[in-house]
């Protein structure tokens, strides 16, 4: 079961299972706690595993003023420091791949390692574009179904949508008791469009591993490419048949991989050669 811990003057809402290393997962754009259950049920035999809602999503709520991804980064590290947690591994997606940027360049003895899914250090045009898509699609899509199934056009690949995957995705997010509001998810666009971490990446001196979607159309291989780039020491790999989120529609190979990533990042700082 979740609760909600204080975080500065926010109640967030936070899930946490399992037993071993800590990891903290951060969402993207609206995405909830549950937008993690293939990890928390497929990593918690392995790790203490930590997620939780961003501001305006979900079950905590939107503080008055425009919202920022640096605000977001340190609303991560209170959760962290709430419960407890000195340092984890972060992973996130998205936005919260953004978020997780801030959170090492902010926090650096909060983070252990890196995972950064379908990530940019600075929004393109065509990113921008989108973003102002996102604006009219939200505001005059004829109803839920119709937003949802226009917004994961970009998220999932065709295969999931074909197979049944994206209908799914819709039922779970229609029957859900907390839903974000219109206005709460265009400013969480809006802050991930006009953060930019490119230029001081740099600062990051934790392993960090860049995941790419050979199939997204939101955030480009090229993108994440450029994160790796300026990170000392950072790898990058394309997924190729992937899109957005591979970890929800792949999960199991996607647990697999940045677990052995988190293996080794607990080798190193334990000073154990790798194998």
């Amino acid at each position: 079961m979740g609760q909600h811990v204080k975080a500065g003057e926010l109640e967030i809402w936070t899930e946490q299972v399992g037993e071993g290393p800590d990891v903290l997962l951060v969402g993207g754009l609206g995405d909830t706690v549950e937008s993690w259950q293939f990890q928390l049920d497929g990593l918690a035999d392995r790790y203490r595993i930590t997620a939780f809602d961003n501001r305006g999503a979900g079950r905590t709520a939107m503080p008055e003023g425009q919202p920022t991804v640096e605000a977001m980064a340190d609303d991560a590290a209170a959760v962290l420091r709430s419960l407890g947690v000195s340092s984890a591994h972060v992973a996130g997606f998205s936005g919260g791949s953004i978020i997780a940027q801030e959170l090492a360049l902010r926090h650096p003895y909060a983070v252990r390692s890196l995972v950064l899914q379908s990530t940019w250090s600075a929004m393109d045009d065509f990113m921008k574009t989108m973003i102002r898509a996102f604006h009219w699609q939200a505001e005059l899509a004829p109803s839920e179904r119709d937003f949802l199934e226009g917004f994961f056009i970009w998220v999932y690949t065709a295969r999931a949508h074909n197979d049944g995957t994206v209908d799914r995705f819709i039922e779970d997010a229609m029957a859900f008791p907390h839903k974000q509001s219109t206005e709460d998810f265009l400013a969480f666009a809006d802050a991930c469009a006009r953060n930019v971490t490119a230029g001081r990446l740099d600062g990051i001196q934790v392993p960090v591993l860049v995941l790419a979607g050979g199939a997204d159309r939101m955030s480009r291989p090229e993108l994440g490419k450029a994160v790796a780039d300026e990170i000392p020491g950072a790898r990058f790999e394309v997924m190729e048949e992937e899109a957005h989120q591979p970890f929800q529609e792949i999960p199991d190979p996607w647990n697999v991989r940045v677990d052995e990533f988190w293996q080794e990042a607990e080798r190193l700082r334990s000073g154990i050669p790798s194998s």
